[in-house]
């Protein structure tokens, strides 16, 4: 099984790749920079766009899973539409499953959440439902870490020091949130 992310410093972080792998015994490929958003996937004039685009059209995917910019479903909620719609054609035509790796809102209570003056609620609220509703419209598997980070969050530390990024549990809860919705896929395809 071969597994495609594209994403960026979330996805990345503490080695989530690497214990993804492990979860599902895959091998797993990143396509990411800090701070990129899904439409620069879709570019070919810039380095990762045309790495991205080669990739969907030349290599054999199982999974391409599909990750925003930490706040483009809250603030750029159109183009993050926009953007799951387009990859996910491009890789479905490719016999590969799209996957979107929801994620979270920032730190309650954090200096990131307050410099922006976001509602964390808010926040949690239109980041699950922009990509619920991404996930709907485009027949795409749904890996809800942001709906788990709200749910754990209170009582287990995510976050990293800034309160945006995971910490090493936070990617880890990623791993198997991510891992277990394809794997779990995987088996009712049998």
């Amino acid at each position: 099984m071969r597994i495609l992310l594209l994403g960026n410093s979330f996805t990345t972080a503490n080695g989530m790749p690497r214990m993804l792998a492990g979860i599902t015994g895959a091998e797993v490929v990143c396509h990411t920079r800090g701070g990129a958003r899904l439409v620069e996937h879709l570019n070919e004039s810039t380095r990762l766009g045309a790495r991205t685009q080669k990739a969907l059209q030349e290599e054999t995917w199982d999974y391409v899973v599909l990750q925003e910019m930490s706040h483009g479903p809250f603030t750029a909620t159109e183009r993050f539409f926009s953007s799951v719609e387009r990859l996910c054609s491009q890789i479905r035509q490719h016999g590969a499953v799209p996957v979107l790796y929801a994620t979270w809102a920032y730190e309650k209570g954090g200096s990131k959440l307050a410099g922006k003056g976001w509602d964390y609620e808010e926040m949690a609220r239109a980041m699950s439902a922009a990509y619920g509703k991404a996930a709907r419209d485009n027949g795409a598997l749904l890996a809800n870490v942001g709906q788990r980070f709200y749910q754990r969050s209170q009582r287990e530390q995510l976050y990293a020091a800034d309160g945006v990024h995971p910490n090493e549990q936070g990617s880890r809860l990623a791993a198997e949130t991510i891992g277990q919705v394809i794997l779990e896929h995987k088996e009712n395809m049998k």
